[in-house]
């Protein structure tokens, strides 16, 4: 018999939906206060859609569909097949898969916007907790298939729309009891990093090496670095940036003399000092924010400010990031519609589960959906029994009753595996005086009570 087992990387259980959902709920409610709109696109994107917007590794992990039935039959015979392999990846890649699972959210978000842009009120604020797939080597808090919760708004210049994520993010973690870092940079003082090193071709290459430098380190940067063709020159002239040690302000002025000649890296830098002007004029109690100059994230469509959001509480050990995003002036321009610029962060849900679960952050009863468990008698108690929960039911509390009339250490055993708090016990005694004995199942304690005075109770803690 094959051994039953799911794809690696990806994870099922019923305590991690519970907790899922707590986190998703936790979420939603931050997005909807601050008036963003719900959105949900589909599972899978035609490639060509996805393909481009990631960056060559990016690319690489994205998960292809292949066409149904015979997809080699669109060649006439293996010559042409060597053929169109030897044009590219990509371009054998869209021959066989038209489809893919999408890679995020935002480049379908984009496409969304550019379909239905007559239909839309800019600025447009939409979120959106939907799973995503990656190709990804699993490992800690690294998954193929997981969920992200997005927020943003496009149709806007302004760099309030990055102050408003900041307290977004202030707001879930608040709710969250979970103390974070928020490292910010601009794409803009990147690309003038580029620049005044002489390489501006190799903008990307630079990004995503110096994006791993947390990951592999400054020695391994540079190595990589070298094999993107990046001279020994510019490598010399990077290394102070990849090495400095200083406050925000030290850091504006390290940046302020290295691009004095850079228009773009000074425009980035202006855009910096704004939103931390912008957030010195509000307070936060979860989040903590910093200049971090080497901060890139690898995607190729960010073209201003960039997040990334580490753990920095004293009650978790996890260092992968759980939150990211930053601005992108013209990604609906590659779907035909220039010029629309937006900004937008994702939390992930199920890194953002760890790190709960690591630091016992969850409620103690977030996995007790039920509140009370009605104990089965047999037939001739259970019109009685089935009144009681309807009542509950209707009083808005969330209750049960066990299908099966069977012994009673049982029926408590099922409550106590369940986490259910309560347990109401109405058999043909209390039937007959119209009452009820409720169990308190953390305490052991039972009472008997008139049965307004168990809704009114069970309301009272439901509330």
């Amino acid at each position: 018999m094959a051994k039953v087992a799911i794809p690696k990387g990806t994870r099922i259980s019923l305590r991690r939906y519970v907790e899922k959902k707590y986190v998703f709920d936790t979420i939603r409610s931050s997005f909807q206060r601050f008036g963003y709109l719900p959105l949900e696109t589909p599972s899978m994107e035609n490639l060509d859609t996805l393909m481009g917007k990631y960056g060559e590794e990016g690319d690489k992990l994205i998960f292809k569909i292949l066409n149904s039935g015979n997809y080699f039959s669109t060649f006439k015979d293996d010559q042409e097949i060597l053929e169109v392999k030897s044009r590219g990846e990509r371009t054998f890649s869209l021959k066989i898969s038209e489809k893919a699972l999408r890679y995020d959210l935002t480049v379908p978000f984009a496409r969304y916007v550019v379909m239905h842009q007559h239909e839309i009120t800019f600025p447009f604020k939409r979120y959106q907790i939907q799973p995503v797939w990656r190709a990804d080597r699993p490992q800690k808090g690294r998954y193929r298939e997981f969920f992200q919760c997005d927020a943003d708004v496009i149709g806007t210049n302004s760099l309030l729309c990055e102050l408003e994520l900041m307290q977004l993010m202030d707001d879930v973690f608040a709710k969250l009891d979970l103390k974070v870092l928020i490292q910010i940079n601009n794409r803009k003082i990147l690309s003038g990093i580029a620049e005044v090193l002489g390489e501006t071709e190799r903008i990307i290459d630079i990004t995503v090496a110096i994006d791993k430098l947390d990951k592999i380190g400054v020695e391994k940067v540079k190595e990589e670095l070298r094999g993107k063709g990046v001279s020994e020159k510019a490598i010399e002239g990077l290394q102070p940036l990849l090495e400095f040690k200083g406050d925000d302000a030290a850091k504006l002025n390290l940046l302020k003399e290295l691009l004095a000649k850079s228009e773009i890296g000074k425009q980035g830098i202006a855009e910096v000092e704004q939103l931390f002007g912008y957030a010195g004029l509000v307070s936060f109690s979860h989040i903590r924010y910093e200049l971090d100059i080497t901060l890139a994230r690898g995607l190729n469509y960010y073209t201003g400010a960039i997040f990334e959001v580490k753990v920095d509480d004293a009650r978790s050990s996890f260092t992968s990031s759980i939150c990211g995003g930053g601005r992108y002036d013209d990604l609906t321009g590659i779907f035909g519609l220039p010029g629309m610029s937006g900004v937008g962060i994702s939390f992930g849900a199920d890194r953002i589960c760890d790190v709960l679960e690591e630091a016992k952050l969850f409620p103690e009863q977030n996995a007790a959906a039920t509140k009370i468990l009605v104990v089965n008698f047999g037939e001739e108690d259970i019109p009685y029994s089935l009144g009681l929960l309807q009542q509950l039911r209707k009083a808005g509390v969330n209750a049960e009753m066990y299908p099966d009339p069977a012994k009673m250490k049982k029926q408590f055993s099922y409550a106590d595996d369940r986490g259910i708090p309560f347990v109401l016990v109405a058999g043909s005694e209390e039937r007959k005086a119209g009452t009820v004995v409720l169990k308190n199942m953390t305490e052991g304690s039972q009472q008997p009570l008139a049965v307004d005075e168990l809704i009114s109770m069970m309301v009272s803690n439901t509330n």
